[in-house]
């Protein structure tokens, strides 16, 4: 469903596109959501247990920015995964203000055995597309992502503006 908006014409058609971009995400993230809800994580849990064994042991702020997400909700993400045992926090003894989130061996089994899942899903779903298309979408993600410069938010105006 394209935008009811009447406007500047870059304007309806960025509209658009995010409209599509959106929809797009939303249909693979339900058909994720079965995998999740039998394994009873949500997904932003499924992202750090999975930036944990593909990248290893890290700090929470290095887990927030990994998954685009606020400190205050990697504290809670990482609580969660904490109390059902898939994660453990651990203090550098280092330095002790350093501490690292680390899968535990349950934490290893269980993203272990889901990953494969999760990862032969999005094959299917992006079948649909070629090879080349799939390669091409990324490059566009890629350069819409860092089109503000790799900033996570998109500025309203600027707030000093006298209106």
């Amino acid at each position: 469903m394209p935008t009811h908006y009447k406007g500047d014409p870059a304007e309806v058609l960025a509209l658009d596109t995010i409209i599509k971009l959106e929809r797009a995400s939303n249909s693979l993230v339900v058909r994720l959501q079965p995998l999740l809800s039998e394994w009873n994580i949500t997904s932003s849990q499924f992202g750090v247990l999975e930036t944990l064994l593909h990248l290893g042991p890290m700090c929470q702020s290095e887990l927030a920015l990994k998954q685009l997400n606020t400190p205050g909700n990697m504290t809670m993400v990482v609580d969660n995964l904490e109390k059902t045992g898939l994660v453990r926090r651990e203090r550098s003894t280092r330095d002790r203000r350093f501490i690292s989130v680390n899968l535990t061996p349950e934490g290893k089994r269980l993203i272990g055995h889901i990953f494969p899942i999760h990862a032969r899903q999005m094959a299917e779903c992006f079948g649909v597309l070629t090879e080349s298309e799939q390669k091409q979408l990324g490059r566009l993600c890629k350069k819409l992502g860092l089109g503000n410069g790799g900033r996570r938010e998109v500025g309203m105006g600027n707030r000093n503006e006298k209106g």
